[in-house]
């Protein structure tokens, strides 16, 4: 008849299983804690005992550990190699005074060859490797730094010329138009169309003057002075610029900014971006004839609170994604007009705020610009750090 698991197989498996883990802990060091689970009665499950720590070198060690379980190593292995050294010496000091000098110095000699081996890998190799290592390390480093270097000083070579072609390019064609207006005029000095040549060659240098001017903002470096800030108000000013112009076209402004969203900001930092991209806006309605333009000006903010976003979007003919990522580089424009350094100035001085500027664009349908700003300015960024 089979026993129930409480009777004898129950006891027997359990003194079993008590024997087992008493021999386990016993070579372990733990003895007493083998003897008292021994005693405990066989059917009782085993108390979960805390967890240990891992000694498997993965938890991340401090400075101070470190250096603690450095010099611990290297104490054991200096004295490992004392423990050795103490009974060389004696052992032939024994010898030389009881067998001799000739047995003393063959075993003097064999045994030493084992006493050098012992210091060079307890005492040598350790420091060896380390000194080996550092120096890889350092060689690795700066060959890692020396390639993104060279990356960086490509790709700033590579940016210059492109900047310094644009520039060029920018400048060369209305000088160059107006040079051939004011040669045409002198060749004929009594021409009636001299006077048109004339207007069409100030309106050249106008552009290069034009292009020179934004050039010399994009590249200084301006001071943004924080301040509390209405953005409803700043919003309010630069479509007051625009009123005229916006009445002129037929556009249709829904404006969703609360009054009451305030933000450390400079004022006029911030009225100039958002005159730029409500001046793109426009000229796109314009040169593409949009029917029915609509402008949406939004603004909200994170969940936290800590920052507000504004969105400026039209339902104009929109970017195509091979020019969507060009758009912010210098002197890039689709603009017979334009300058190409709107939204480079734009980008700057949001990235001056501490925010960011996203452009999404679906062509045919219109652009969609995302700003974001941290609420308490640059201020809260320095404090964070």
């Amino acid at each position: 008849m089979p026993h129930s698991w409480d009777e004898s197989e129950g006891t027997r498996s359990g003194r079993g299983r008590g024997r087992v883990r008493r021999r386990h802990l016993q070579e372990r060091g733990e003895t007493g804690q083998a003897e008292a689970m021994d005693s405990s009665p066989p059917t009782a499950p085993a108390a979960p005992q805390a967890p240990r720590p891992r000694r498997d070198g993965r938890r991340t060690l401090s400075r101070e550990e470190r250096a603690y379980r450095e010099a611990r190593r290297a104490a054991n292995r200096k004295i490992g190699f004392l423990s050795h050294l103490v009974p060389y010496a004696a052992v032939c000091l024994f010898l030389l005074f009881v067998a001799g000098f000739r047995p003393a110095a063959i075993v003097a000699l064999g045994w030493g060859i084992g006493i050098g081996l012992h210091y060079f890998f307890a005492i040598v190799a350790p420091r060896l490797r380390q000194d080996l290592i550092q120096r890889e390390v350092r060689q690795q480093v700066h060959a890692n730094v020396s390639e993104q270097r060279r990356t960086l000083e490509g790709r700033h070579a590579q940016h210059v010329e492109q900047l310094s072609a644009s520039i060029a390019h920018e400048i060369r064609n209305p000088i160059t138009a107006a040079k051939s207006l004011v040669q045409q005029m002198g060749e004929d000095p009594s021409s009636q169309d001299n006077v048109e040549y004339a207007n069409v060659a100030l309106e050249e240098l106008e552009r290069v003057e034009k292009s020179i001017s934004h050039l010399l903002r994009f590249a200084r470096e301006e001071d943004v002075e924080m301040t509390d800030v209405r953005l409803a108000e700043v919003v309010d000013s630069a479509l007051e610029t625009f009123r005229d112009r916006i009445a002129q076209i037929g556009v249709r402004v829904e404006l969703d900014v609360a009054p009451a969203t305030d933000m450390r900001a400079d004022p006029d930092k911030l009225r100039r971006v958002i005159i730029n991209l409500l001046g793109n806006a426009l000229d796109a309605f314009e040169e593409r004839q949009t029917v029915s333009p609509r402008l949406q000006i939004r603004s909200g903010e994170n969940l936290a609170g800590s920052e507000l976003w504004i969105r400026v979007k039209d339902n104009g003919p929109g970017i195509e994604p091979e020019r969507l990522d060009k758009i912010w580089s210098p002197f890039y424009t689709s603009k017979s007009s334009g300058t190409g350094l709107g939204l480079a100035i734009s980008k700057k001085l949001v990235d001056a705020h501490g925010g960011s500027i996203e452009a999404h664009s679906v062509p045919g349908s219109g652009t969609e610009f995302v700003l974001t700003f941290p609420r308490q300015g640059t201020e809260a960024l320095e404090r964070q750090k």
